[in-house]
């Protein structure tokens, strides 16, 4: 049997379920393919979204029209804003999910896009001629025939889980490995390599002695992931918890380590630096006498709880007997162990920035499978590359997104441009801008991106020019509205600043540390009034206006570099050199860029291994 789509996404997680939602509400005929529909975004380690700079991918993906955002809001039992202590820059909301409402709220969702359907089968191989894909093949020996194919398996291919000297084949505990499709891949001359991750334990909540533990309570406040004007939190807001380790944790856990994966030599592919596990820790960090865990919530009503920090694949006694070491959890029961996982991956440097591959037309990758790490950043993937394959089945310019328009940006561009030696996780110090890249303004920069090709709705588009034109009445108020001491002296000694000698305009108050635009409102009726006229969203607003006028000049800067090195990012250089015949640049320099093949020379500033003199060269030769 054959069947025919515009379309086809192979893979239903996080990157699968906004490709496929973004290709068809663009109006591609679109076919989700999924090993198991039950599973679908299923979140296979902490069943949490966001964090520090993840969150704002979240918050970036929802702008652009996407749906993590608004399926978080609707299933979230914990939320927190991260780095509230730094600036606007930093923040980033957090939320604990209930792990099975977040699988079904996204089913009914993919359910319910026209254009789309979904199909449980799981793929073997790729129907590719001339060098362009045509289709695929699956184990029922259903051929699909297709425009355009998006890659999204995540752990799944050829994936090896581990548990002591325990092996199992599986994409996840419980569920098969994807076989065969990656040898097709590689058979058409395509790079693949072997990653490795893991989870930890989980924990029956009615064997803790939480009265040990420290309890970490969420925020009750108006924030939310989503820019859409909808309720969030609908669900019982529920508490986490946090305790350490100890020595005689640690001394088990050495016992272990001849048993470990990660240390006889049974796992030899590389783990996530950023995330790693509790026996990497106490190898790495010989001399720190405990290391804190996170005890969080699986659900609204299960007794299931995550141990955030304990991820680990030492044998289950050793798992067990160090867990009971820490008080909370002398009478420890468990629903399974941690485990870790390999899988196969493919060097990022392989594609476009549109996530297209270089060597096969119209084939997509996205999520893990690029060598990345989390939720968010998968989602952020699939949404690109959703939207591109739409634009290549139907025509249209490649949708793209700079370093200074969005992480998604910094993202891509630093997987196709560095490639990973480590499963990439997004943090703020990546991104060069990040005081362009808030959480407070993803829709300000991409909203009307993602409108003007067709994905934004009227709905969102409409909120975002109601937000817009609200922060600019208030903005421009404070900027106009003088001031004089006798109004608002005795405020301000209040508030612990200094009183005025002459009067100023309120802009020039609100600069002040202390000085918010909730607080003068509360003194100066006139501009009480005109906040009053924010009737949707009015916090939300407040905040973003607030940030706008109180770091301007920051912002102000910054955007002048970016535009100063967008001039680089407009020499397009792909394909005009032949790099290996040119002399003048280093040996590094001339394997590097021709592996790369860079758009721009700005991109290959960024690779590593070229040089400032070699970006000279260039420029020299590009008669700049």
């Amino acid at each position: 049997m054959t069947f025919n789509y515009d379309i086809i996404v192979i893979g239903a997680g996080h990157a699968g379920c906004e490709a496929a939602a973004a290709a068809a509400n663009l109006g591609s005929k679109t076919c989700l393919i999924t090993m198991d529909m039950n599973k679908i975004a299923q979140m296979s380690c902490n069943p949490a979204v966001g964090g520090i700079a993840k969150g704002q991918i979240a918050r970036e993906v929802d702008a652009l029209g996407g749906y993590m955002g608004l399926v978080t809001d609707a299933t979230a039992i914990q939320f927190r804003i991260l780095n509230r202590s730094k600036g606007p820059a930093m923040w980033s909301p957090r939320a604990q999910c209930d792990r099975n409402k977040y699988i079904w709220t996204w089913r009914e969702i993919l359910e319910n896009i026209p254009n789309l359907h979904i199909w449980q089968d799981t793929v073997k191989e790729l129907l590719i001629e001339n060098g362009e894909i045509r289709g695929l093949k699956t184990l029922w020996d259903v051929t699909f025939r297709a425009k355009c194919v998006i890659l999204t398996a995540g752990t799944f291919l050829n994936g090896l889980m581990h548990v002591g000297r325990t092996k199992l084949p599986g994409g996840r505990m419980a569920e098969p490995a994807s076989f065969f499709l990656t040898e097709s891949i590689v058979s058409h001359g395509i790079e693949c390599g072997r990653m490795k991750t893991g989870t930890p334990v989980r924990i029956d909540g009615r064997s803790v002695h939480f009265e040990e533990m420290e309890v970490q309570d969420g925020e009750a406040d108006f924030h939310q992931f989503s820019f859409m004007d909808t309720p969030a939190r609908k669900l019982k807001q529920l508490p986490c918890w946090t305790c350490f380790t100890n020595d005689n944790v640690h001394e088990v856990l050495r016992r272990g380590l001849p048993e470990s994966p990660l240390f006889n030599g049974q796992i030899q592919s590389i783990g996530p630096r950023y995330c790693p596990s509790i026996e990497t820790k106490i190898v790495t960090f010989p001399d720190k006498t405990q290391h804190q865990l996170f005890l969080e919530p699986e659900g609204e009503t299960t007794r299931e709880l995550y141990l955030n920090g304990f991820s680990s694949s030492l044998p289950l006694q050793i798992q067990i007997d160090a867990l009971k070491q820490i008080p909370a959890f002398r009478d420890l029961v468990i629903y399974r162990p941690g485990y870790a996982i390999e899988y196969d991956y493919f060097d990022p440097t392989q594609l476009k920035h549109t996530l297209e591959t270089k060597k096969i037309k119209n084939l997509f990758f996205a999520g893990q499978v690029n060598g990345t790490t989390g939720y968010e950043e998968a989602a952020g993937q699939g949404i690109i590359a959703g939207i591109n394959a739409h634009i290549n089945a139907h025509g249209g310019e490649p949708f793209t997104l700079a370093r200074d328009e969005a992480y998604i940006g910094v993202l891509i561009d630093d997987l196709v441009t560095k490639g990973v030696d480590e499963p990439y996780r997004m943090f703020t110090s990546r991104a060069e801008y990040r005081i362009l890249l808030r959480m407070d303004d993803a829709d300000m920069r991409l909203t009307e991106k993602s409108w003007n090709i067709g994905l934004a709705q009227r709905d969102r588009y409409d909120l975002l020019t109601k937000k817009r034109e609200s922060i600019e009445r208030i903005v421009a108020f404070t900027r106009t509205y003088s001031i004089k001491p006798a109004l608002i002296n005795d405020t301000l000694e209040q508030l612990g600043t200094t009183p005025l000698r002459h009067g100023c305009k309120l802009v020039d108050l609100i600069n002040r540390p202390q000085i918010t635009l909730q607080n003068m409102a509360e003194h100066i009726p006139a501009f009480r009034s005109e906040l009053d006229k924010l009737t949707e969203r009015r916090e939300e607003i407040i905040e973003a206006a607030e940030i706008l006028i109180k770091y301007e000049g920051y912002i102000g800067r910054e955007r002048i570099i970016a535009d100063k090195l967008a001039r680089l990012e407009s020499i397009k250089i792909k394909g005009k050199f032949d790099y290996n015949s040119l002399q003048s640049l280093s040996t590094e320099a001339r394997q590097k860029l021709t592996k790369i093949d860079p758009e721009t020379i700005a991109q290959a500033g960024r690779i590593p291994g070229v040089s400032p003199s070699d970006i000279n060269v260039l420029l020299v030769l590009s008669g700049r």
